[in-house]
């Protein structure tokens, strides 16, 4: 009798959510189109709500969910609403630098996955201790609270920053 091992569709789902993200992030940056841009990076930020799905990581997911699709995203959409962006192509967006810039991110890439091969020599991550949700939530408002706030009043300046530019006087 042949045994499937469950890690096997979890690993089909993996490559497939890898492969998609992989492509929208390459239209991320290569579309002429800024909102068309933003929805590609919903569907990268989308894809790391499922990987961390598959990691059986669901607070994490949903926290992705409301958090960078549901704030971060909606906050770039009225910036380029409220800023009344170009929305069509724009041919005088683009320069002749591609080939310089995929020659540098193949470097960077090159180097990246050296340094991590040279500092971990494909050693296994053992998890030893999983904390719960409630630990997460209290490191949010005692350790980190600072921070959490500093992003927060960040991202309402940048709000009130595009509605005072997109305000006619």
């Amino acid at each position: 009798m042949l045994a499937v091992s469950t890690t096997v569709p979890q690993e089909i789902i993996f490559w497939i959510l890898a492969v998609s993200m992989a492509g929208a992030a390459l239209r991320v940056v290569t579309t002429k189109n800024i909102v068309h841009a933003a929805l590609y990076l919903m569907v990268v930020l989308a894809g790391v709500a499922a990987q961390y799905i598959l990691l059986a990581g669901e607070y994490i997911a949903v926290v992705q969910v409301l958090v960078y699709i549901g704030a971060v995203l909606v906050l770039v959409l009225f910036g380029i609403f409220l800023t009344r962006a170009p929305i069509g192509h724009s041919g005088d967006l683009d320069n002749d630098q591609r080939w310089l810039a995929g020659i540098v991110s193949l470097f960077l890439f090159g180097m990246l996955g050296y340094i991590l091969n040279d500092a971990f020599h494909r050693d296994k991550l053992t998890i030893t201790h999983v904390q719960g949700i409630g630990a997460v939530g209290d490191s949010f408002f005692s350790t980190y609270v600072i921070p959490f706030e500093v992003v927060s009043v960040l991202l309402l300046a940048a709000l009130v920053g595009a509605i005072v530019i997109a305000r006619r006087d």
